[in-house]
């Protein structure tokens, strides 16, 4: 099993979710880089379980411990180690789940890879409990990049079948982006987003699930952060997004829906504005050729529904080798579009500074 990510930035992930605790170990930052541990909680809570309605009630409030790697205050050049314990696990649900794999779930594909050996409470490593820690090395992505005023935002385009507008992808501006940022549930139409919730209220209600869409943008990128090929801001992109539990698509730009415009049409066209290069439009979402091309860079995320739901499934005994039909038992998230928001945002931050880092070095690190 690997669980290291990055070139320039590495991160190693480990724990499970009904284990002692998870986290994360960051390797590659320089020392002397003050934390805002205020912006890193913030983060967190955006993430929280048990915080609305919304989301799951297990209820976990996510503390964090530095482990290494930050002394007075102040990175100091180790690896930066953070830990987050795990206090509300009811691992008694899972018990009967053992050798009846969920539907939608790891569960079987582990059971075979690990030969049995696979911590099945909660999914184990498989969890979307393991999104935290990312959410907290994305938090510190995003305070490096503040300083060059690099900003990240996302609204959720979609909750089932029901859509809001897309973002402009040429005239957003960074307003936007910190409204969303302070909102629970960011929506750039809260009419849309009062039918979101009350669209997942009721399914609910019914022991079932939904997924949705998030969209998300990056403002203030420099022109020419990327490389083409295997390490293109898109493919550095959809590697750690891809990495979220419950991600099935990801969309830059205009995305499919560029297969219906001509070339003329889909081509986005230079101007000088403010004696600056840029494009009238954006369909190729701020990238091309793999590199970004200063416009805001744009994507979106798509998740599928929870697969723990509450009505009656089929499955099968992997022991007995025997159908059997199970009703899954334990605390889940109706949908989890609402908690991911800060997950894609941290995650986004992460890949991004690894690219800038690649292209400038760590000198503009302060």
């Amino acid at each position: 099993m690997s669980g290291v990510w990055g070139e320039n930035i590495k991160l190693s992930i480990f724990g499970e979710s009904h284990g002692r605790g998870i986290g994360i170990i960051i390797s590659g930052l320089p020392a002397g880089l003050e934390l805002d541990l205020d912006f890193l909680k913030k983060e967190l809570s955006r993430r929280k379980p048990g915080s609305s309605m919304l989301s799951t009630a297990r209820n976990e409030e996510d503390e964090f411990i530095i482990l290494s790697g930050y002394f007075n205050g102040k990175t100091n050049g180790s690896p930066l180690s953070f830990l987050i314990e795990n206090k509300d696990q009811k691992s008694g649900d899972y018990e009967e789940l053992k050798e009846t794999p969920r539907p939608g779930h790891a569960d079987y594909p582990a059971w075979v890879k690990y030969s049995g050996f696979n911590d099945y409470r909660g999914g184990g490593h498989f969890s979307g409990r393991l999104t935290a820690p990312l959410v907290l090395a994305g938090a510190i992505a995003q305070q490096i990049l503040a300083q060059r005023q690099i900003v990240i935002g996302s609204h959720i385009l979609g909750i089932g079948e029901i859509r809001e507008e897309k973002f402009d992808p040429v005239r957003i501006n960074q307003a936007t982006i910190k409204g969303l940022k302070a909102s629970k549930f960011p929506v750039l139409d809260e009419a849309k987003g009062l039918l979101m919730q009350e669209k997942i209220l009721q399914v609910k209600e019914e022991k079932d699930s939904l997924g949705g869409i998030l969209e998300t943008a990056v403002l203030g990128l420099p022109v020419g952060v990327g490389s083409p090929f295997f390490d293109s801001v898109e493919s550095k992109l959809a590697h750690l997004l891809f990495a979220i539990p419950a991600v099935k698509g990801v969309e830059f730009g205009s995305g499919f829906e560029l297969t219906k415009m001509r070339g003329s049409q889909a081509n986005d066209q230079f101007s000088m504005q403010n004696g600056q290069v840029t494009t009238t439009t954006n369909h190729s979402g701020g990238i091309q050729g793999g590199l970004t091309n200063g416009m805001p860079l744009i994507f979106r995320t798509a998740f599928k529904p929870t697969p723990s739901i509450g009505l009656a499934q089929r499955t099968v005994h992997l022991v007995k080798k025997e159908e059997v039909e199970i009703k899954i038992k334990g605390r889940h998230d109706p949908c989890i579009v609402p908690r991911a928001v800060p997950v894609v945002e941290g995650v986004a931050a992460l890949a991004l500074l690894d690219l800038i880092i690649e292209k400038e070095g760590t000198g503009w690190i302060g």
